[in-house]
C-alpha cells in the first residue's frame, strides 16, 4: 500500500511540476515580452490583472499542493535513502521547493506586491515597471528551469520505481 501511495505521489509530482514548468515557460517566452512591448501603463495594468486572476483555487492547488507533495517525497527519499530513485526524489523535491516555491516567495511575490500598489499612469509606475521587468523576468527564468529540473527528476524517480 505504501509503495502504491508513493508511486501515485511521484506521478502527481511529475504532473504538477510539468504544469508549473509550462506556466513559467510561457511567461518567460511570451507573456512578459508581450507586456514589455506595451506602453508602461498598459503593461502594468495587464500584469496587475494577471497577478489578481492567477490566485485561484486551481492554480493554488497545483502550486501549494506541489509544496506538500515535495515535502512528503523528500522525507520519503531521506528515510528510504537506500531505495531506488531516492536521489531523484530528493533532487526533484529540492528543485521545486527552492527553485520554484522559495524563489517565488522571496523574489517574485514582493515585486508583484509593489506593482499592485502602484498607479499604472504615474511616473513612479513607469520607473517601477522598468525595474519590475528587469528583476521579475530573470527570477521567472530560474523558476522555469527549476520546475523543468523537478519534472525531469520526478520522472526519473517514477520510471525507476515502475521498473
Amino acid at each position: 500500500m505504501s509503495a502504491m501511495l508513493f508511486s501515485a505521489l511521484t506521478f502527481a509530482a511529475v504532473l504538477g511540476s510539468g504544469i508549473a514548468a509550462g506556466l513559467f515557460f510561457i511567461f518567460s517566452n511570451t507573456i512578459m515580452a508581450s507586456l514589455a512591448r506595451l506602453p508602461a501603463a498598459h503593461g502594468i495594468a495587464a500584469m496587475q490583472q494577471v497577478n489578481v486572476t492567477i490566485i485561484n483555487p486551481l492554480f493554488m492547488t497545483v502550486f501549494m499542493g506541489m509544496v506538500a507533495v515535495s515535502l512528503g517525497l523528500a522525507a520519503k527519499a531521506v528515510l528510504g535513502w537506500s531505495e531506488a530513485g531516492s536521489a531523484w526524489l530528493l533532487a526533484g523535491s529540492l528543485a521545486y521547493l527552492l527553485g520554484c516555491f522559495l524563489v517565488t516567495m522571496v523574489f517574485n511575490v514582493p515585486l508583484n506586491d509593489a506593482l499592485a500598489a502602484t498607479d499604472p499612469a504615474s511616473a513612479e509606475g513607469a520607473a517601477l515597471w522598468a525595474r519590475y521587468l528587469a528583476e521579475w523576468l530573470p527570477w521567472n527564468h530560474v523558476r522555469t528551469v527549476a520546475c523543468l529540473a523537478s519534472l525531469a527528476s520526478f520522472a526519473m524517480a517514477f520510471s525507476g520505481a515502475r521498473g
